[in-house]
């Protein structure tokens, strides 16, 4: 399976729709992914996605299923040290960095900053079962922090190395075609459904990576020992499209110029 990401347009958050930018930017995105052979199409319920979505699904002549708990993941909260008020990630790194359960895969949410909005653990459990039950759909059963795929036929693919440290592969696995779903939503909503299929902190993922306007992270299930199954990123932020189409990267959500080569 591949699970394909993105992020909405350069965003007018007034209107909660794009920039004149952003509405390029989808332009760009659409000719690019006009050019896969997309199974379904989701989007969150908010007009900036909704809006990149449009120029895509117009293009390939598609619907898109809208998906509630996909929309933007924003219950605010106050940086300890800036004593900023907004979403809950964009902190400054002495007021979570030293904090073990920001380190944590699910304590995060537990952690004091956190803990100021009760919403937050409740909505990113949520997400969570509303991700497995969304996934479970395309065959892929969530056991502790990996998948199974009960309906496939069980495959094993050994690679060993040898005592002369020679590499012995076996069983090399033949892959038929994948499902390829694609999901228009948000910088934060992205990292926290990547959090749970990764087994990552969320607060990792929003502080140590960013996701341009109209970026895919692209996932594939790696599926090689009996019927388990990880997803692992093959492509995350990636807005080649718009390099090649000479639209400059938004800086939307950044702290620092993005690079644009």
């Amino acid at each position: 399976m591949k699970l394909i990401f993105v992020r909405h347009g350069d965003p007018d958050y007034t209107l909660d729709s794009l920039t004149e930018k952003g509405w390029r930017e989808a332009e760009i995105l659409a000719e690019r992914i006009s050019s896969f052979d997309v199974d379904d199409f989701y989007c969150s319920p908010l007009g900036r996605a909704r809006d990149t979505a449009y120029c895509t699904l117009k293009k390939m002549n598609r619907k898109a299923k809208i998906l509630s708990w996909t929309q933007e993941f924003n219950y605010p909260i106050d940086d300890p040290v800036t004593g900023r008020h907004g979403v809950p990630w964009d902190l400054v790194p002495s007021s979570w960095c030293n904090d073990i359960l920001m380190l944590s895969k699910d304590g995060w949410v537990q952690s004091d900053i956190m803990s100021q909005n009760p919403d937050i653990a409740v909505h990113y459990q949520d997400v969570c079962k509303q991700l497995d039950q969304f996934l479970e759909k395309y065959g892929y059963v969530r056991e502790d922090n990996f998948y199974r795929v009960p309906g496939k036929k069980e495959v094993f693919i050994s690679r060993t190395v040898s005592p002369d440290n020679q590499a012995n592969i076996s069983n090399q696995l033949q892959h038929g075609r994948e499902k390829v779903v694609v999901i228009f939503c948000h910088l934060g909503a992205i990292c926290i459904m990547l959090s749970h299929l990764l087994n990552i902190p969320f607060p990792l993922l929003a502080h140590g990576f960013f996701l341009p306007t109209t970026s895919l992270t692209i996932l594939g299930t790696e599926e090689r020992w009996s019927n388990e199954a990880y997803f692992r990123v093959q492509a995350m932020g990636d807005v080649s499209h718009l390099l090649l189409a000479g639209e400059p990267i938004s800086n939307a959500g950044s702290f620092t110029p993005v690079f644009q080569q």
